[in-house]
């Protein structure tokens, strides 16, 4: 019996044993400071990008409109066709103006056959007004006869020129190497030089403008910082822009800044521009819309990982290591972004300590362990 309660004492006593050092364990391990990468804060140089909405035209967008009054009789182009100076676009049917022709040259027949009669008359009556047979005045009657019949027919060649012209107003070349826009009309339409929609319009997107603005701080801050002393050597000093597209790809070809508004817009407050970019391809059209990508290099710029931040209600916090390595949250202004880096405005400042990654399992005053953070895609020389 004896050795029976000596042997549930010893299981008793090794279970408490147990028991105590699994306490121990657990509370050694709560006591373990968790390492976190932490970045300290230095000015680096780096190049940083704005965006800006932008719409496009090309450099010539020329309505084509009709003169005369008629029915399209024939489209020999077609919607986003690629047409060069001088080929046909359309006709219009009038045949008024061919009887117009026709009228106008009979006219001028009628003309010369007056001047010649006008001419025989004076050199009829010169050779009886030297002989005295005639008086002077019948002369004279004869030349000024002769002149106005000459006027006539300068007014009748007038008119032909007149009437041919409108009747070349009945086939519409293209003023412009371009591409077609709409064709709103088609064969058969009632047209005249009054009409509101064009028959189409011709765009030359060899090369596009870039239509964008900038708030007036922006303007000034770029203007500032360029060099030059009038406003087209500081324009001219701006560094090329970049064209992202509407499916997100960069345009290959850079573009430049070229003309900045001599006003500010009293209602936005914005500065309109202008960014020329070559379009050989033709890839990017007229009406398109756009986004101008503008670079800034900063050269003491404070950089922070964009995931040592977490947003609350619209604002941005990072953890900041105290002397104690312990971390506490600040809110954090930031400006551009330069990779997958926030560029700081305000809330640190150069030598404070920022937990870099992992921040979801941190809490207010926790002591954390820093570790050096390393990131090999940052390198700010660029």
């Amino acid at each position: 019996m004896m050795d029976i309660l000596n042997s549930r004492l010893l299981l008793l006593t090794a279970f408490i044993f147990l028991a105590a050092c699994k306490g121990k364990n657990t509370t050694t391990e709560k006591s373990v400071v968790q390492g976190y990468p932490v970045i300290s804060l230095e000015p680096a140089n780096a190049t940083v990008y704005t965006d800006y909405p932008a719409t496009i035209q090309g450099i010539q967008n020329v309505e084509i409109r009709p003169k005369i009054d008629g029915y399209v009789d024939g489209i020999y182009v077609d919607e986003g066709a690629t047409v060069h100076k001088g080929q046909l676009l359309f006709r219009i049917s009038a045949p008024q103006y061919e009887e117009n022709v026709r009228t106008a040259e009979a006219n001028i027949k009628i003309a010369v056959a007056d001047v010649n009669a006008a001419q025989m008359q004076v050199n009829k009556v010169e050779p009886l007004v030297k002989q005295d047979i005639i008086s002077h005045f019948e002369l004279e009657s004869a030349q000024y006869t002769l002149e106005a019949k000459r006027a006539a027919l300068a007014q009748a060649k007038a008119a032909l020129n007149n009437a041919r012209i409108n009747l070349s107003y009945t086939t519409i070349s293209s003023p412009v190497d371009g591409v077609i826009g709409i064709l709103p009309y088609k064969i058969g339409s009632l047209i005249s030089g009054t009409t509101t929609d064009p028959l189409t319009t011709v765009s030359n997107i060899t090369s596009i403008y870039a239509y964008f603005s900038i708030n007036e701080k922006q303007g000034l801050d770029f203007f500032l910082a360029s060099k030059g002393e009038t406003m087209q050597q500081k324009l001219a000093a701006l560094p090329p822009v970049k064209l992202v597209l509407a499916n997100g790809t960069v345009f290959p070809l850079d573009g430049k800044v070229e003309t900045a508004s001599g006003l500010i817009n009293a209602e936005t407050g914005a500065v309109n521009m202008r960014a020329t970019f070559s379009n050989p391809d033709g890839l990017v059209r007229s009406g398109s819309s756009a986004v101008v990508r503008m670079s800034q290099q900063i050269d003491t710029a404070l950089l922070i990982p964009q995931k040592a931040t977490y947003q609350i209600q619209g604002k941005l916090f990072a953890y900041v290591v105290d002397k104690d390595n312990k971390v506490n949250s600040v809110e954090v202004n930031t400006g551009n972004i330069y990779r997958n880096y926030y560029v700081v405005t305000g809330g640190v400042k150069r030598g404070d300590r920022v937990v870099a990654d992992g921040i979801s399992n941190l809490r207010e005053g926790l002591t954390i362990k820093p570790q050096v953070y390393v990131d090999s895609t940052l390198n700010k020389g660029n």
